[in-house]
């Protein structure tokens, strides 16, 4: 991930940075809604580890993070004579992605609310005046 959005804006970006950037998803998270993505039907915690090549509990810990942040969702199969297991799935991607949008939305009001208070703040010289050109470093 990089360290500021200027230089997300600046490198090229596709859609699993999306994933990460909005949801702080890791490379593990990624893979395995990708794998997810790519499977025909639910998979098990030890489907997606094997598919992987990774421990079950590596896999379960990067499921468990995609359902938290509503990725993925997870279905009880029942057995005919008692006991489950559960699949997972990825959710929609019209879902997922008016997720992200709203999610983006929320956080553009919440910056440009934030850089007002900024400007609100520090835009008034102590006269009173507003200074809107930016002063040439006399040291430059």
């Amino acid at each position: 991930m990089t360290a500021s959005v200027r230089e997300d804006l600046e490198r090229d970006m596709e859609w699993p940075d999306v994933l990460e950037c909005i949801h702080g998803l890791n490379d593990r998270d990624r893979a395995v809604f990708r794998a997810l993505q790519r499977a025909d039907e639910g998979l098990t915690v030890d489907d997606v580890a094997d598919r992987l090549g990774c421990e079950r509990s590596t896999a379960h810990r990067s499921i468990s993070r995609l359902v938290e942040v509503d990725l993925v969702v997870r279905r009880q199969v029942n057995y005919d004579h008692g006991g489950y297991y559960y699949v997972y799935r990825p959710r929609a991607p019209e879902a997922i992605a008016r997720e992200m949008r709203r999610l983006l939305n929320s956080w553009y009001a919440t910056v440009g609310r934030l850089v007002q208070e900024f400007e609100d703040r520090y835009g008034q010289e102590p006269d009173g005046s507003e200074d809107r050109t930016a002063q040439p470093d006399p040291e430059a």
